[in-house]
């Protein structure tokens, strides 16, 4: 499996004044402009509806703007049809809510479902065979510690277990940049943490671009404060004058709207009624409600 270390520098995703609207109803998204850059994390945060999901939508070309520009990697891809959008996918890693795994396949057979079906993974022509992908497939299930479930079926997992099937099948193919949505949603504490302590693993080991949308404060947090030691196989926290903070950035969606993007250390001392809601200080938002 390919790895991300030696790849440069580059703007990996790029909205400029991006904006959808269905008809004549208010703006879903409304001139959201933000790039992210590789080896970069952004965590998603905003109320229910506040546009988080549909930004991911069109990240992926499953939704077109209605005005604005998007770049990927890159290329613009505002314009993109679905052949040529479908070679940009190829590049991206989803983890959707609930694993989103193919129920009739088994655990070996979904994550090596991208090797399988991406053009760029074909040798003259013919696409490689379970056989030969299968020590990728393996390596991938050994990251997440489900090594021995290739020939298990989803419903056999439990939620937090599919769950990192789709994270080992997102990240198979070595994707420049991967998105989550929601990748804790309805799962327990410990579970919930389980989940992130895998993406902070996966971005320090492949140096990966990410995007997520989450609900869990304590998943920003982990995220903007914790590394991954190889060596000792565990996370641990971060120097407060770490240059890798300036690796994870938050942003906050309202009504469409990008209304924050920023450190944490911003985010907490945001006065703004909204966007404290986000924060996990808890002497600046001791209740942490989101509506």
């Amino acid at each position: 499996m390919a790895r991300n270390e030696a790849k440069e520098r580059r703007c990996i995703l790029k909205f400029e004044d991006v904006s959808l609207q269905f008809d004549q109803a208010d703006p879903v998204l409304d001139k959201v402009s933000f790039e992210i850059w590789s080896g970069e994390t952004r965590i998603i945060l905003g109320a229910a509806g506040s546009g988080k999901t549909v930004m991911m939508k069109i990240a992926l070309g499953l939704l077109k703007a209605s005005s604005g520009r998007v770049s990927v990697m890159g290329q613009d891809v505002t314009n993109f049809d679905e052949r040529q959008w479908y070679e940009v996918r190829s590049h991206i890693g989803v983890l959707f809510q609930e694993g989103g795994l193919f129920d009739s396949l088994t655990i070996e057979e979904n994550v090596a479902y991208p090797l399988l079906n991406q053009a760029r993974f074909m040798t003259d022509g013919k696409k490689p065979t379970l056989d030969t992908v299968r020590p990728d497939v393996q390596e991938a299930l050994n990251f997440v510690e489900l090594g021995n479930t290739l020939n298990k079926f989803p419903s056999e997992l439990s939620g937090g277990m599919r769950r990192r099937v789709g994270i080992a099948r997102g990240s198979v193919a070595d994707p420049d940049l991967f998105l989550y949505d929601s990748p804790t949603a309805g799962l327990d504490p410990i579970t919930a943490n389980t989940i992130i302590a895998l993406l902070i693993k996966d971005r320090e080991m492949r140096n990966t671009t990410a995007a997520i949308i989450t609900h869990r404060f304590q998943d920003g947090h982990l995220l903007a404060n914790f590394r991954y030691n190889p060596e000792k196989d565990r996370l641990e926290r971060l120097p407060a004058n770490s240059p890798l903070r300036e690796r994870t950035k938050f942003m906050v969606m309202k009504e469409g709207r990008l209304v924050f993007e920023g450190p944490e250390a911003e985010l907490d001392a945001s006065v703004d009624p909204y966007i404290s809601k986000f924060s996990m200080h808890p002497a600046q938002n001791p209740e942490r409600k989101v509506s």
